[in-house]
């Protein structure tokens, strides 16, 4: 496929991601929800990049054009699409966001009636309407049977209500106080007043989106902002959202940032000491540290790893029966509040197990030591098969031999290849990168 990458469809914004382009595609993801829908609505949020207006408008007029009507909520986060799509029984959903990316980049992705992201096959049929020029002209509506539109908003009440529900009755946040980082995206609303209506002491940074300053210098993908504000205001914990707030980094009172395995560690073992975690085990991707894995293990559990990308952890929790997993990148899924990564309601239940503990940030949140890692990010050319790269085997065998983890991957949204290695002596790991970089650059540069 083509068309769609890790997480939906994503790209520079007039170049990949066109009005065009976005019309055609909205009218292929209606060609295809239309054999299963029940309401005749489909959903549309966005976040807070100019472009949005642009392809939001496309969406709609590609929706309508097939005959869905269209209800339009403005900026939300990711996880409320998700959310609302189904609570508002609509049969289908579309965000318009390129997440963590500048705002040059945009992106749209898609959920079923249940909230849920659509897996590579129904994608790949989607993607396949979208090339056909017959099936897209045959379905374009006429007279009464075109779609219609409408803007709903004040549906952000409802998904407050929901995400608030997460956090215990029992207890409040009430002595904390907390610096957010809304990534001048799409939680800029949702995540201050939520944590407000819960008793926090809260500072407000990153909630001034013009359309061009998404993710820049600030939020989830730069949280030296957040770490920075919050040794300057004493403050308890600090909580960085991405653009569309499915991301979660948080920093504690030393301004020090919690690493995302070590966070997933402990929100896991914490739901198994209160008796909501189900399955036995929880799921992370190959990105995870060895340190979790042992960690988890030391209280039981086990841990399953699947393909980098929140819906891939949510396909391998569905399919073990977990409720509870994530990427150390900041994804991390509670399945009983969410459907996807949700950087708010995953703040509100690190929240709840900082105030049960009593402790602070730097202690509640470090239950073991990692093993070093070194990850790099490579531009390339071209993104070639890894298993036609003459002489990567022998690499890998080299990296194994020397007991280390390997892991290279292509980006699924930049012209990027991400190498990882772990192991337990950093100065050779170190050593072992600088080798990996040198031969990927003479093959892929």
């Amino acid at each position: 496929m083509t068309l769609f990458g890790t997480d939906g469809v994503r790209g520079k914004a007039g170049k990949k991601i066109t009005a065009v382009s976005a019309m055609r595609l909205a009218m292929a993801t209606g060609i295809y929800f239309k054999a299963s829908a029940k309401t005749n609505k489909i959903l549309v949020g966005k976040d807070t990049r100019r472009s949005g207006y642009m392809i939001e408008n496309a969406i709609v007029s590609g929706l309508t054009a097939v005959g869905f009507d269209v209800i339009q909520i403005g900026p939300m986060p990711t996880p409320a699409i998700a959310f609302l799509t189904e609570n508002m029984r609509c049969d289908a959903g579309i965000m318009i966001s390129a997440s963590h990316n500048p705002y040059y980049d945009n992106g749209i992705k898609f959920f079923d009636a249940h909230g849920n992201k659509l897996n590579k096959d129904k994608e790949k049929k989607i993607e396949a309407i979208y090339e056909n020029d017959e099936m897209i002209l045959k379905a374009q509506a006429t007279g009464k049977e075109i779609g219609k539109s409408k803007r709903i908003d004040d549906v952000i009440g409802r998904y407050i209500v929901h995400i608030k529900n997460s956090f215990p009755t029992s207890m409040t946040l009430s002595g904390k106080r907390v610096v957010i980082d809304c990534a001048n995206g799409a939680g800029y609303i949702v995540g201050p007043t939520i944590l407000q209506e819960l008793g926090a002491d809260v500072i407000v940074i990153g909630d001034k989106p013009n359309g061009f300053n998404i993710n820049e210098g600030c939020g989830a993908m730069h949280p030296e902002l957040l770490a920075k504000a919050v040794v300057e205001y004493r403050a308890d914990i600090g909580v960085a959202l991405d653009g569309d707030a499915d991301r979660l980094v948080m920093v504690d009172e030393k301004g020090e940032i919690i690493d995302g395995d070590k966070l997933i560690g402990v929100l896991a073992t914490h739901l198994k000491s209160e008796g909501k975690l189900r399955g036995e085990g929880v799921v992370a991707t190959v990105m995870s540290n060895q340190g979790l894995d042992e960690y988890l293990a030391s209280w039981g559990l086990k841990l399953y790893r699947s393909d980098v990308g929140d819906k891939h952890v949510v396909e391998l929790m569905q399919e073990k029966g977990i409720n509870f997993g994530g990427e150390q990148s900041g994804h991390i899924i509670f399945m009983d509040y969410a459907k996807t990564g949700d950087g708010i309601s995953s703040a509100l239940q690190a929240l709840a197990y900082l105030v049960k503990t009593g402790k602070p940030a730097s202690e509640a949140f470090n239950p073991y030591e990692s093993y070093p890692q070194q990850l790099v990010n490579l531009l390339v050319d071209e993104k070639r098969p890894l298993e036609e790269i003459e002489g990567l085997e022998a690499l890998k065998q080299k990296i194994e031999n020397a007991n280390m983890r390997h892991l290279f991957r292509y980006s699924g949204t930049e012209n990027k290849i991400r190498l990882l290695l772990e192991g337990k002596d950093e100065a050779k790991l170190e050593e072992m990168m600088q080798e990996c970089v040198a031969f990927f650059k003479g093959v892929l540069a």
